[in-house]
Order: structure tokens, then C-alpha cells, then sequence
């Protein structure tokens, strides 16, 4: 059976790759050094006066240097004294239409495919690598997402110990509350005696509300874990596997490691995207850079048409690029401090022309920065304590999981994260700037 894989073996590289058959009056390409039949080279250069590629390693050749390999000929001639069937490739190995060894990956469709499959129609005008070296550039990019969610994983497990020890205090705060209320209500019992059920139905209403949020956070929390192990685990044995294997639904793998709902800020810098602002939007005395990605107020008005876009009552401007799905990262840093500033996001119906109260129900979600002071734009507003005066704002949004949270981009220390929200309608960058302001999107 080894003889006959042998030969097998020498028929199959006596056999051109183009019409799949032995090789008659073979030629060799000069430049890259393959064979294929005279005519079957020619038919594939067939049209064309310049730049001839290799069939097979799709090398250029300036022209037509084809070279008669009588050699080869002789040995096919040899070959064909001694038949035998041909000696197929495991199942999965193999090209289901064309029966010929895997031995290519296709990065558009990302899919293992054979040498006929690169000159077919379907795959010609696409860009395809070897199945090593696309297996080795996935497996780093498993690799890296391994690592990522061992951070994230690291991140979870952190907050649920500071869920965990939060409850722990609240508990012990109940508790201390009651007995105090108890030792009152001791002393007082003949007077408040008809208050005593009430207070008691409060506190249990309080402990009954802290468990049930208590029990919903730490599960989910438990169960966002108990994934991430599982797709750990499942990334750690495919970049153990062979290179088809690990291809083969390889794109199922990635598109799941994109679904995590990130907590770990380092995870953020995946989705970062390159944000400018949009000219059309910018109020009269807001002055933007040529490449659009600086903003600074002047003291005087331009001549500027208004547009429908144009925000004439609020120093603002908005990015160029809307988003209506995905998720999405980048950065505002504070070039010169002035009046205040405010960073975020917004929709596309927001009011241009007139006086709104800037928060979620009016289509803003932002964080305001004004002497010192840092606040969330709700209803009504939320004061913020930050560790430390960010000089760069992280925004991060998620669209579908109706997410933005706002951070101090050096230290990722997060400022805000608005609660969960429904977004059905595209959302820009958002800036406004008051006197002396000045800002730059990294």
C-alpha cells in the first residue's frame, strides 16, 4: 500500500494542473519554475499582452518564457506503462467540486479552496494565501482575543467581588438601621405602636429589593464568566488544530469573540475608528482644522450659509460619519481649556435652530465639563467625581446594546455610563465648545 501511495503520489505530480490529466508536450514556466501542458498554458495567456501569471503561484512573468521539459515528458510517458487509480486525499481535505487537494485560502469568502477553484470565475479577482500562512494569521488573531478575554475574564471577577462586598455593606448598614429602629421603637412602642408594622413592611420591602438586584447582577455576572471560559477554552483547543480544521469555521469563532459585551477598557481600542467633524454642522464661531479634526472657538462670527445642519443657537458640531449599528471607540483630548465643553453623542433629528434641554429625551447623551465641574447630561443632571482631571475623554458606543459610556482615556477610569437605552435612529460624534475652547479627535 506504500508503493502504491508512492506512486500515486509521482502520478499526481505528473499530472498538469490546469486540465488535470497527465502532462502532454510539457512546458515550463521559466521565471517560477512550473509545468503544465503546452496548450493548456497557452489557452490561460490566451488574450493577453503583458503580465502573464503563473496558474499555479500566480507569480508574474514579463512574457511568454516557456521552456519544452522533455524530461518530464518521458517520465509521464513512463508513468502511463504502470495505471493506477487515483489515490484520493481524506474527505476533508478535499475540494468538493473539483476533487483537488485544499490548498489555498480565500480571504473574501474565507474558505479553504483548491488551484481550479483561484481560476475559476467565482475567486480569480480575489485574494487568496496559502492554507499555512492564512492559518498562522487567524491563529494570531485567535491568539490575541484569547488574551483580551483572559483580561476581560480577570475584569469580571473583580466586579463581582465589588458587587459582592457592595451588598455585604449595604446588608450590614440594614441591619445596624434595624437594630436602631427596634431599640427605638422599644422605647416609643405605646405611641408608635400602629408605625411599628409599617416600618417593618419598609425595611423588608428594602432587603427583599437589595436581594432581588443582588441575585440578578451576580448572576448575569456568573453566567458572562461561565462563557467566556467556555469560548477560552474553545479559542485555546482551535489554535491547536490543523490549519483546515481551524479555518473551517473560523469566522463563526471571531463573530462570537465580537458579541462580548466588553467591561475590560483595554478590549475598547478594537473598535477604535478615526472620527472628523462635519463643516455643515459647525456653528458660526466654531473653527475647524483642515483635516476636520480639530475645533476651537473664535471670538468672532464667519459668513457661513445656513444650512438645515447647521446648529445656530448652540456652539456645536457633529461628526462627519453617523452610526446606525456596531460598536464604536474614540477619543476627545482637551487642547486649550476655556468656558466648557461637552463630548458625546447625538441624534440626527436633534434641534439645530433653537433652545432644548440637552439630555437623552431630547437626543443628547453627553458628558459636560465647565470649571472644574463634570457632569452627566440627564434628567436631572448627575455630578461626577472623576480620581483624576481627564485631559482625553474615551466615548464608547455600543448601538445594538443601546450603550454609551464615556472615560478618562488615560487612566480609563470611566466617568459615566448612561443607562441602557433604545437607539433607533443614526447617532454622530457630538462636541460643543463655549470661549477659549479648544479640541482635537484622536
Amino acid at each position: 500500500m506504500a508503493a502504491a501511495a508512492q506512486m500515486g503520489n509521482l502520478k499526481e505530480e505528473a499530472t498538469c494542473s490546469i486540465c488535470l490529466d497527465y502532462f502532454v508536450d510539457p512546458v515550463m514556466i521559466i521565471d517560477c519554475g512550473h509545468n503544465f501542458c503546452r496548450s493548456c498554458i497557452t489557452q490561460s495567456w490566451e488574450g493577453r499582452d503583458g503580465n502573464f501569471p503563473c496558474p499555479q503561484c500566480r507569480q508574474i512573468s514579463p512574457g511568454k518564457n516557456l521552456r519544452p521539459n522533455r524530461l518530464l515528458g518521458d517520465v509521464v510517458e513512463m508513468l502511463k506503462q504502470f495505471p493506477l487509480p487515483p489515490v484520493r486525499p481524506p474527505e476533508e481535505n478535499v475540494c468538493e467540486k473539483h476533487e483537488e487537494k485544499l490548498r489555498l485560502f480565500c480571504a473574501e469568502d474565507q474558505r479553504m479552496i483548491c488551484w481550479v477553484c483561484r481560476e475559476s470565475k467565482e475567486h480569480k479577482t480575489h485574494s487568496a494565501s496559502p492554507i499555512e500562512e492564512a492559518a498562522e494569521k487567524h491563529k494570531v488573531k485567535l491568539q490575541e482575543w484569547q488574551r483580551l478575554l483572559k483580561k476581560e475574564e480577570e475584569n469580571m471577577l473583580e466586579s463581582k467581588v465589588k458587587e459582592e462586598e457592595q451588598y455585604k455593606a449595604m446588608r450590614e448598614k440594614l441591619r445596624t438601621e434595624k437594630q436602631k429602629i427596634e431599640s427605638e421603637l422599644e422605647k416609643l412602642r405605646q405611641l408608635l405602636k400602629e408605625n411599628e408594622q409599617t416600618l417593618h413592611r419598609r425595611l423588608e420591602e428594602m432587603e427583599k429589593n437589595i436581594t432581588i438586584v443582588e441575585n440578578a447582577n451576580i448572576t448575569k455576572l456568573s453566567n458572562q464568566i461561565t462563557s467566556l471560559k467556555a469560548l477560552i477554552t474553545e479559542i485555546e483547543k482551535k489554535c491547536e488544530e490543523p490549519a483546515w480544521e481551524l479555518l473551517k469555521d473560523v469566522r463563526s469563532t471571531l463573530s462570537r469573540c465580537n458579541n462580548v459585551n466588553p467591561q475590560c477598557p483595554e478590549v475598547f481600542k478594537i473598535y477604535k475608528v478615526m472620527v472628523t467633524l462635519d463643516p455643515d454642522t459647525a456653528y458660526q464661531q466654531l473653527l475647524l482644522s483642515e483635516e476636520r479634526r480639530r475645533v476651537r472657538f473664535r471670538g468672532t462670527a464667519q459668513t457661513l450659509p445656513d444650512t438645515p445642519k447647521r446648529f445656530t443657537y448652540y456652539h456645536c458640531v457633529l461628526g462627519s460619519e453617523g452610526f446606525t449599528s456596531g460598536r464604536y471607540y474614540w477619543e476627545v483630548q482637551l487642547l486649550q481649556e476655556g468656558g466648557g465643553w461637552h463630548a458625546g453623542v447625538a441624534a440626527e433629528s436633534v434641534n439645530r435652530k433653537g433652545f432644548f434641554t440637552r439630555s437623552p429625551e431630547t437626543g443628547v447623551w453627553a458628558v459636560q465639563v465647565c470649571n472644574g465641574q463634570y457632569k452627566a447630561l440627564t434628567t436631572p443632571e448627575t455630578y461626577l467625581s472623576p480620581c483624576k482631571k481627564p485631559q482625553k475623554l474615551g466615548v464608547f458606543l455600543d448601538y445594538e446594546g443601546g450603550r454609551l459610556s464615556l472615560y478618562n482615556a488615560d487612566s480609563m477610569e470611566i466617568l459615566y455610563t448612561f443607562p441602557q437605552a433604545r437607539f433607533t435612529e443614526r447617532l454622530y460624534p457630538y462636541l460643543c465648545l463655549w470661549r477659549k475652547t479648544e479640541l482635537r479627535l484622536l
